[in-house]
């Protein structure tokens, strides 16, 4: 994926424009918020910058009860703004979106897919592989090179490479997960907190 240019800035000591791209961005935000994140007991689940927007998905971490509260997430956005408000990772107008992966939660990097091990994932590849593009099935492994699923309509085992995958998903399967415990609202993936950051010109 092509860098996008975020924000050129002068730098008087080197004496040239340095350019900001969106890694720089998301990895600077995760350092600032990732301890945040850890102490409420939750973990980052993804981080991506879009035109704009910063989203940051948080979730239980692995091996916990799933269910990030809609008060997980609006503490989330009030500490990591504030954070971010502080040390001004991107100069610049941008807008924070603080959210849940959901219960059909996309998957992007190897570890998600890792996360999700003898659950069903919905798959779309780049070009059709022994004529077939969408995959659907119970995900059986996943390492740093792909991925192999028990599929749902034939019942093989079929590997796929992270390089032929276009997009991916979990499918929910009803009664497969606990729904929040009692008191709690849970966010479901459907809200989102927002904060806007907005510089004069």
């Amino acid at each position: 994926m092509t860098d996008i240019r975020v924000h050129g800035y002068e730098n008087d000591e080197k004496g040239a424009t340095e350019t900001m791209t969106t890694d720089t961005v998301v990895e600077r935000v995760r350092a600032l918020a990732a301890p945040i994140v850890a102490d409420l007991g939750l973990e980052i689940y993804d981080l991506e910058m879009v035109s704009g927007v910063l989203r940051l998905s948080i979730d239980t971490p692995p091996g916990q009860p799933s269910g990030v509260t809609l008060d997980n997430i609006a503490l989330v956005s009030r500490l990591v703004s504030r954070e971010l408000d502080h040390n001004d990772p991107m100069p610049g107008r941008y807008t924070l979106e603080v959210s849940s992966p959901g219960l059909e939660r996309p998957l992007r990097t190897p570890r998600h897919f890792q996360r999700e091990i003898n659950k069903v994932v919905s798959v779309r590849l780049h070009h059709a592989i022994d004529a077939r593009r969408r995959l659907q099935g119970v995900l059986l492994r996943a390492d740093d090179r792909g991925i192999a699923m028990c599929l749902d309509d034939t019942g093989t085992e079929m590997s796929v490479s992270y390089d032929d995958i276009e997009r991916a998903r979990t499918v929910f399967v009803w009664g497969a997960e606990k729904p929040a415990g009692r008191g709690e609202k849970s966010s479901g993936g459907t809200s989102s907190d927002r904060h806007t950051k907005e510089v004069a010109s």
